[in-house]
């Protein structure tokens, strides 16, 4: 926890996981929040803490209320001492389904009379990843907050609810600087920020680079990474000069958007094959922007539902791409910007003129 330590981002969970270590554990939690790192951290620290790992087989149960899995099957594993192990963990996934259609009495009664004489050798984890917690809970979905009110008002009173907000940005950046001198690694402040800035705070693609850069810093011989390490490691840094190319282009600003093209190339090291990845990366971010704008999107809900996996957002320029999408009256305009992105490619494939001449053009 000395990473974490003094981070409000992370208090809630170090709260939790010294809890369910000491004396004071309840009989069961809700994990409420869609927070993947956070979730993450919260069930290995809880394992770690309760169920020696040779024990695990016996006692740590993963349960989906959307299968055949009834919340009455959980509870009756949950009553039922282990043979093999003398305390029990359960995981229990898609709590919505106790909150869609129909009352589901008999479902609350039966959790109500459970936490009135719970098992002492049992701990119940309902897994609400269903519900967003913004960092700022004042701007919280006016949706969510009802969903999250009725979880504390149907269990809060059997259960410790664990609040698994956004990290903030100042506290991954402190995250960031903390795990990679853990590692022998110094980040800059500046590399640090960009990292976090790059990945939209994203912890748990932040800690997956953390460890991909504290190698390469190993392999490279070097003690401190600094923003162009950054910049060539991480694709999601790349893309930013992509994303305000196209925010220069949506805004017809041409001064703004051929200084971006010209900074673009001289950063790149791959000459003619790195233009033709920036050419892409141009394609596949206009084609993002025909979905959003013919769907009408407004908002980063509506726009998770509409772009499929494999061709999503970087999260860091998600608001930025809906605006840009939005300036576009006329998809007619998008549309021709694709067949000139097209265009370009082929003419920097087969033409023996320079990369800059081709994307000016």
């Amino acid at each position: 926890m000395e990473i974490t330590k003094g981070l409000k981002s992370f208090a809630a969970v170090d709260r939790f996981l010294a809890e369910v270590a000491g004396d004071a554990r309840r009989a069961g939690y809700v994990l409420l929040g869609d927070e993947a790192y956070l979730q993450q951290r919260a069930r290995r620290g809880l394992l770690d803490a309760l169920l020696p790992r040779e024990q695990r087989e016996f006692s740590l149960h993963d349960i989906d209320l959307s299968s055949e899995m009834t919340i009455f099957d959980a509870l009756d594993l949950a009553q039922t001492p282990s043979l093999m192990a003398p305390f029990q963990v359960l995981f229990i996934r898609n709590l919505k389904s106790l909150y869609g259609r129909g009352q589901k009495k008999e479902e609350f009664k039966a959790l109500d009379e459970y936490f009135r004489r719970p098992n002492p050798g049992a701990l119940l984890v309902f897994v609400a990843d269903h519900i967003s917690l913004p960092q700022d809970l004042r701007r919280m979905d006016m949706t969510e907050k009802e969903r999250a009110e009725k979880i504390r008002e149907t269990l809060g009173d059997g259960c410790g609810v664990i609040e698994l907000q956004r990290v903030s940005a100042e506290d991954a950046t402190t995250w960031v600087q903390r795990a990679s001198q853990a590692k022998g690694v110094e980040f800059s402040a500046d590399a640090a920020h960009e990292l976090v800035d790059s990945l939209g705070a994203d912890m748990l693609a932040i800690e997956s680079e953390v460890e991909k850069l504290t190698l390469f810093a190993g392999a490279q011989g070097k003690q401190k990474l600094d923003v162009p390490d950054i910049e060539e490691m991480v694709s999601a840094a790349k893309q930013r000069g992509v994303y305000e190319l196209t925010d220069a282009i949506s805004q017809k600003d041409a001064p703004r958007a051929l200084a971006l093209l010209h900074g673009l190339l001289n950063a790149s090291e791959g000459g003619d094959d790195a233009a033709i990845g920036h050419v892409f990366t141009l394609a596949k971010t206009y084609r993002q922007m025909l979905v959003l704008n013919e769907n009408r999107v407004t908002d980063q809900r509506a726009m998770w539902q509409v772009l499929w996996p494999g061709f999503r957002v970087a999260p860091f320029a998600a608001d930025q791409l809906i605006a840009q999408a939005r300036r576009y009256r006329d998809r007619a305009e998008l549309r021709r910007g694709l067949r000139w992105i097209a265009k370009a490619d082929i003419e920097l494939r087969s033409s023996p003129l320079t990369s800059a001449l081709c994307l000016n053009a």
